[in-house]
């Protein structure tokens, strides 16, 4: 008897999804997609209704064979891609080059990969959802059109090698406008009173607030000294006390962005980094005892809906392992932004008794990590809230107002496992002092202030992938690649986590500002992307869509050809010279960051990596030791004299001594940049 063939997109869920299928199928893999449009031309027949031209993708030949050969060979095919519309879009591709029938119940998708859904969705079949192939091609065609119209008017008119895009545009100009707005701004001066008062031993501390009860500010060191000086005779009475009750609710559950977000804000993940440590764990991993198991729900959603069945999980283990006294009387239940399209659920464990600590043997540190942050999250939103203890206190010294406030833990709740980030610092709050209305605090010390207000601070890939959600712009798929995209075209640098425009982002800002202004608007892109939805629910017809966009797109490019002069952009030169013909080498931008290249490129082809030394000698032979990065951009240390020295480590070697051995201290790139000696670490084990 012949096989039933599943046809999935990667070795890794072919695997897991195996496991789970047993005897009687063959699950193989289409590597992602087969047929797509060819890079060396537009490929959109304008004149036949925006018709896109596939091809097979080059490579992918003997690849088509094999799958061809195998559904010949099988008696029923499922196509189990991805359950969004990039998914949708490769199943029809498939079933278009496999000769299925695309209104046959060909069709299968979970939101996680376990035995239970898997085997579900192998008993309910669908017809492939042409509704979401037409999205997935409405936005493929639009940005095949916006990237393959201007980018060659770029290349003409600016350099080589540029590229602009709807999203990735849009994306540009929210940095290079935050940098606009830094470079601006202008600093204003402003002075604090701030108080150290006692009762008995316990410290109150009160900031000014202002006189007799109205608040005033203080912008200079003169109006501060001359408070400071009244004060000076006078005692310190409180005049009212406020008691509350505070409860910090818990989170939701982790959707794509606020993973993205989070997983940046604690972990230090870049977007690229957090999205493909969880597409490992979503399609499955080896895990000890258990085999290949997949191991979080799909990645790419922005619903914030839970099953009951992983709703009735998360409680009963709140219930084993945490108690009654944390365990909500009933569910928390999210609601969903009315703008997500709720396909899928949020962002869960598949199961939570697979605890983070019980299969970290089997994970790499990444999806350890990542897998540790979902699971928690997940746990924490359906815990009880966190109640907090609140003071608020008036304290007059004279006619002069001061406040003083206080907050501490009632009940932990969802806290006990799992404290959410943000994206600035919260004001540390001091711990509450009981204080009684009428009783006098005595003034330890008293000082004023002075302090500069802070222009904006630049996007971090958190906060900007939180700025396209609210804004509408992209949609869960998108806010990685789109970053990617920008920093690999060198329009944005990543300094630390800070992300800066470079000069050449700038220019091409300005030029997409003036002439594509419809391009890099906030508001019109957030319409087409609503556009698309509405292909989605079948609402709209995406070829209107294009043919709407379409006309009024080419006059303005028209308009830009003939507007834009030609622009020069000199690479800045460095003091390093090209060690074949010598010139003076360029910096230039790459994929992995800046390097040196030679100038009279083509004729000369050299290029250098830029050595950054940190100042410390080589542990193994004396020389510089130098800041290197890897083939992913991992920054890691080595020795100049490579490779006669093999030295390299991914922490960073020190100037300090190690007290006990003697030995070089080395600091972890990680927060709180820990040092510590590996000689002694070794022996402690």
């Amino acid at each position: 008897m012949s096989e039933k063939l599943v046809i999935v997109e990667s070795p890794s869920k072919a695997t897991t999804i195996k496991k789970y299928l047993g005897k009687g199928y063959n699950v193989v893999a289409s590597m992602g997609h087969v047929i797509d449009l060819p890079k060396s031309q537009l490929a959109i027949d304008v004149e036949n209704n925006f018709e896109p031209r596939y091809i097979t993708i080059r490579g992918k030949g003997d690849l088509i064979k094999s799958l061809k050969k195998d559904a010949k060979n099988a008696s029923k095919i499922y196509l189990a891609t991805d359950p969004d519309r990039e998914g949708e879009a490769i199943s029809w591709h498939l079933a278009n080059t496999l000769g299925i029938d695309i209104h046959s119940k060909c069709r299968i998708t979970f939101n996680e990969i376990t035995k239970k859904a898997v085997t579900a969705a192998i008993k309910e079949p669908r017809e492939i959802d042409e509704k979401l192939v037409d999205a997935q091609q409405a936005r493929r065609v639009l940005d095949r059109i916006v990237g393959y119209k201007i980018s060659p008017l770029l290349w003409k008119k600016v350099k080589k090698g540029l590229s602009a895009g709807r999203v990735q545009s849009v994306a540009t100009k929210l940095i290079c406008d935050r940098e606009n707005e830094i470079n601006e701004f202008t600093e204003t001066e402003y002075w604090t009173i701030d108080a150290e008062l006692l009762k008995g031993k316990k410290k109150v501390n009160a900031k000014f607030y202002g006189i007799s009860g109205k608040k005033k500010e203080l912008s200079s060191e003169g109006s501060a000294n001359e408070i400071l000086d009244s004060l000076k005779n006078e005692k310190f009475i409180v005049s009212s006390v406020k008691l509350s009750k505070k409860t910090k609710t818990s989170p939701a559950p982790f959707i794509t962005s606020s993973l993205q977000q989070e997983a940046g804000r604690k972990l230090g993940f870049t977007t690229a980094r957090t999205m493909q440590a969880a597409q490992q764990l979503y399609e499955g991993i080896n895990i000890k005892g258990k085999g290949h198991i997949g191991l979080i729900t799909y990645m790419r959603t922005d619903s914030l809906r839970l099953s009951d069945d992983a709703v009735s999980d998360a409680r009963n283990f709140i219930l084993n392992h945490y108690g009654e006294e944390y365990l909500p009387k009933s569910a928390k239940i999210y609601k969903t932004k009315k703008t997500a399209q709720d396909a899928h659920e949020a962002i869960r464990p598949s199961e939570a008794q697979i605890t983070p600590d019980s299969i970290k043997a089997s994970l790499s540190a990444d999806q350890y990590k990542l897998y540790k942050l979902i699971w928690e999250r997940f746990i924490a939103c359906q815990m009880k809230d966190a109640i907090y203890d609140s003071l608020n206190a008036n304290i007059d010294a004279g006619k002069f107002t001061f406040k003083a406030s206080g907050q501490s833990i009632s009940f932990d709740g969802f806290t006990a496992l799992y404290t959410e980030s943000k994206d600035t610092e919260e004001e540390k709050i001091s711990k509450i002092v009981p204080l009684e209305e009428g009783e006098e605090l005595k003034c330890n010390t008293v000082e004023a202030n002075q302090h500069f207000t802070q222009p904006p601070q630049r996007y971090t890939e958190a906060s900007l992938v939180k700025t396209l959600e609210e804004k509408g712009i992209g949609r869960p798929s998108t806010y990685s690649p789109t970053i990617t995209t920008i920093i690999n075209r060198g329009y944005i640098v990543r300094n630390k986590k800070n992300l800066i425009p470079t000069e050449l982002g700038m220019i091409v800002n300005d030029l997409m500002t003036e002439h594509f202004e419809n391009i890099v608007d906030v508001t019109f892109t957030a319409n087409m992307e609503e556009s698309l939805d509405m292909v989605e629910e079948g609402r709209e017809n995406w070829r209107n869509i294009i043919s709407e966009f379409y006309d009024p797109f080419m006059k303005t490019l028209e308009v830009a050809e003939e507007k834009i002069g030609d622009i020069e952009i000199k690479d800045e030169e460095s003091d390093v010279v090209c060690d074949k013909c010598g010139a003076m080498m360029v910096y230039k931008h790459g994929k992995f960051g800046k390097f040196l290249a030679c100038p009279s490129f083509p004729k000369c082809r050299n290029t250098k990596a830029i050595v950054k030394e940190i100042g410390v000698g080589c542990p193994d032979c004396g020389a510089p030791v130098i800041e290197k990065k890897s083939k992913r951009g991992k920054i890691f240390f080595g020795c100049t004299n490579y490779p006669d020295c093999s030295f390299t480590s991914w922490d960073r070697p020190t100037s300090e001594k190690c007290p006990d051995c003697g030995g070089i201290m080395y600091e972890k790139l990680t927060r709180g940049n820990k040092k510590y000696c590996p000689v002694c670490s070794e022996k402690n084990k």
